[in-house]
């Protein structure tokens, strides 16, 4: 997945990638901190970093690649909850180690990221105002993105669901080409399916319907928005 921003299902596509301070804004001195005081790991492509229902034990702030969240019920349906990229964290919402994951985490492409414990996180805080601050924006950016999931599945049907995330998309790793967006495939259909809350089969009859109405084209490599203004036509 191409390190542009964050990925979730919601109405406010600009507010994607906020809450990533870690990448740009907390000054030199602070980041030094971080490091100093983190622990840098990697993940190969589909590595676990965190499993519901396992103890919290801090945060993974992350440094390249992606990572996503995603929770698995009773029934072992799985939904996404995001994509995180570069400056954001994954571990929340329990910054401070308490208590225990209640969603999971892996990572998508291979991911470098710097793991602060819960109890040298609460150090920095205390001693840091602007990773204070940037604990607090990412922690508001993570509260906006599940808000923002609850609604968008609550309110929205799946067609409607797959046709926003198309244009999240297209804003936010979309590259235009003449008049067309132009979006690599690099995220799969099975976990566009698990963003929106389908099955791969009919996120695959949902882009062919699509592509007859002539919203989009779809080859093996890129999706091709064409007429931005069709998707939601038939939603």
């Amino acid at each position: 997945m191409e390190q542009a921003g964050a990925i979730f299902l919601s109405e406010y596509i600009l507010e994607l990638n906020e809450g990533t301070p870690y990448k740009d804004s907390i000054g030199d001195e602070a980041r030094s901190r971080l490091r100093a005081m983190g622990k840098p790991c990697s993940f190969a492509p589909g590595e676990t970093v965190f499993l519901q229902g396992q103890a919290h034990s801090g945060i993974w702030v992350i440094e390249s690649g992606s990572l996503r969240t995603f929770y698995i019920g009773p029934s072992g349906r799985e939904i996404t909850l995001a994509f995180w990229t570069p400056g954001h964290f994954a571990g929340g919402p329990e910054v401070f180690g308490r208590g225990r994951h209640i969603w999971s985490a892996d990572a998508v492409d291979r991911a470098e990221a710097l793991f602060l414990t819960g109890s040298t996180l609460r150090d920095l805080v205390a001693t840091a105002p602007a990773i204070a601050v940037a604990v607090i924006d990412g922690l508001i950016q993570k509260g906006k993105c599940y808000s923002a999931l609850i609604q968008m599945l609550g309110t929205r049907t799946v067609s409607e669901r797959l046709e926003q995330l198309l244009l999240i998309l297209a804003q936010s790793h979309g590259r235009r080409e003449g008049g067309a967006i132009v979006i690599d495939r690099t995220i799969t259909y099975e976990q566009i399916a698990a963003v929106v809350g389908a099955t791969r089969q009919w996120v695959t009859k949902s882009l062919d319907r699509l592509e007859k109405i002539g919203a989009i084209e779809v080859s093996r490599k890129v999706i091709r928005i064409v007429d931005i203004q069709a998707l939601g036509a038939e939603g």
